[in-house]
């Protein structure tokens, strides 16, 4: 999943979500918390993969991801493609009105706009983009 959207939570909570991400998460996706303070979307099919990698960890270390599923919501969208953000996500995350949308690679994210300008300055700095590049060894 790629780029940034800008969108409002409304008043009861809801949050539109752009058709290109829409159509990777499919019909029925997750929400749940991410290692940042912000929500991560998935798609029904990334969410079972993730589901498999847990349950092939030993119980010891499958405990230390147990919030990741406690917080979990399993989600659809209405018809104006708008997906209803739980209000305990929403307080973890500290979504209150402008909403950022990020693709993420194999999910997508819902970050609270101020928090996601001062993480996309950070990131989006040169050295910092050499060094992915050359992680990746691209």
């Amino acid at each position: 999943m790629t780029g940034q959207y800008q969108h409002a939570l409304d008043n009861k909570g809801r949050v539109f979500i752009p058709a290109k991400l829409r159509d990777e998460l499919g019909p029925v996706f997750y929400i749940t918390l991410s290692m940042d303070r912000c929500l991560s979307l998935y798609s029904a099919e990334n969410w079972d993969r993730l589901t498999e990698k847990v349950n092939a960890m030993p119980y010891i270390r499958q405990r230390k991801i147990r919030p990741l599923f406690a917080q979990a919501a399993r989600c659809e969208l209405d018809a104006q493609g708008r997906v209803l953000i739980p209000q305990n996500l929403r307080d973890w995350a500290g979504l209150t009105r402008n909403i950022t949308v990020v693709g993420c690679n194999n999910h997508a994210e819902l970050w609270d706009s101020e928090s996601w300008q001062t993480v996309f300055e950070t990131e989006t700095a040169p050295e910092n983009i050499a060094a992915v590049m050359e992680e990746l060894e691209f």
